[in-house]
């Protein structure tokens, strides 16, 4: 495809990016590994703002996309750099569980168009947006497809790819759409980077990790923590199998919604992990036992919030909170699970990097 605006590249360019709908920065610091300088980062959730600060030595902006100027934004960015302008819209709308449950998120479907909006104020070089594969089927709104729309008749390249984590290298079997735009000329995502064979496990992710058992926090670690069980669930996990779920379970252990026909397509809740295989994917209910396969390969627990960390490739140098003695688990899931793993951001940086070294 012709275009005719196609911007020529400075020699030895710096690039600077913008992360839209920051969170804790997962995106951010995996384009700062890979080499993007980050700048700031918008977000409605005015508590992320210590996580996102203290890993990405970036400025967090609380503030409402919808307020967002393109003028702000350019403000930013040095006159001489590859401007990247770089998010994850919620994808609350678009995912499995809103699919299953009709959630009335319709309100946050506009929140892509508003990420085209400041595209087309702001015209950065570089273009990228991860969200879940799911949007690529939605069917309420063409919300991808006008926004793909938007970038080419902006003079975009576009790619739209649909990411198995597990190929870069994330120990999850989480799936992606990350999209990449470039006014300079055709963009790809890289290649994968692992394939089946040696892809990264759960073992891999969190097997060195001390002994923990429900309701207890590792003293050494505050963030190695874990939910406590009641009697009843405790029971549960102890009838579990490796690599079991509630199906293993006696009759008088299961649930009354188990027994139904509709309760039995969800066969993965109260499961346990395997370590030989990469994880599910981490949502922000992922230390709960009964919200999926959540549940320790051989410890009596759901899995604590080091471990969600570490499967979502979060360093354990990453900074969650001032005082990580004094945290809701809840509100670090919530983080966690709608956090874009770091690991995902690098790879997105690598891409930009390998692109831009192509252009004369």
């Amino acid at each position: 495809m012709e275009k005719s605006n196609v911007k020529k590249l400075s020699a030895q360019p710096i690039i600077e990016a913008i992360d839209l709908f920051c969170g804790i920065g997962g995106l951010s610091f995996g384009l700062k590994n890979g080499g993007i300088h980050v700048l700031g980062g918008y977000d409605l959730d005015a508590s992320c703002q210590y996580a996102f600060e203290a890993n990405n030595g970036a400025v967090f902006h609380h503030k409402d996309i919808k307020e967002v100027m393109p003028e702000e934004i350019l403000n930013t960015y040095s006159s001489d750099s590859i401007k990247l302008l770089a998010g994850c819209a919620p994808c609350q709308p678009f995912s499995s569980y809103a699919f299953k449950n009709k959630k009335k998120d319709s309100d946050k479907y506009d929140l892509l168009y508003e990420f085209g909006r400041l595209v087309k104020g702001v015209q950065p070089d570089i273009v990228t947006m991860e969200n879940v594969a799911q949007i690529l089927t939605f069917k309420e709104k063409p919300v991808l497809s006008d926004f793909v729309s938007l970038l080419q008749d902006g003079g975009y390249y576009v790619s739209v790819n649909k990411v198995f984590c597990p190929d870069y290298g994330i120990p999850q079997s989480r799936k992606r759409l990350v999209l990449l735009a470039s006014r300079f000329g055709e963009i790809n995502l890289i290649s994968p980077t692992h394939k089946p064979s040696d892809y990264l496990t759960v073992k891999d992710a969190i097997g060195g990790l001390p002994e923990l058992n429900a309701g207890e926090i590792n003293k050494q670690d505050p963030l190695h923590r874990a939910k406590a069980l009641s009697p009843l669930n405790m029971e549960r996990i102890q009838s579990t199998p490796y690599g079991g779920s509630w199906r293993d379970w006696p009759e008088d252990l299961l649930l009354q919604c188990h027994k139904s026909e509709n309760g039995k397509s969800f066969g993965s809740v109260y499961g346990r992990m395997v370590w030989e295989k990469p994880a599910p994917t981490m949502t922000t209910q992922c230390t709960g036992l009964g919200n999926g396969r959540f549940g320790h390969p051989i410890q009596n627990r759901a899995i604590s919030i080091r471990e969600a960390a570490l499967i979502q490739t979060f360093p354990e140098t990453y900074k969650f909170f001032p005082n990580e003695k004094e945290i809701a688990i809840t509100k670090a899931s919530r983080y966690i699970g709608n956090a874009v793993p770091p690991r995902l951001g690098e790879i997105i940086a690598e891409s930009i990097i390998e692109h831009l070294s192509t252009i004369e």
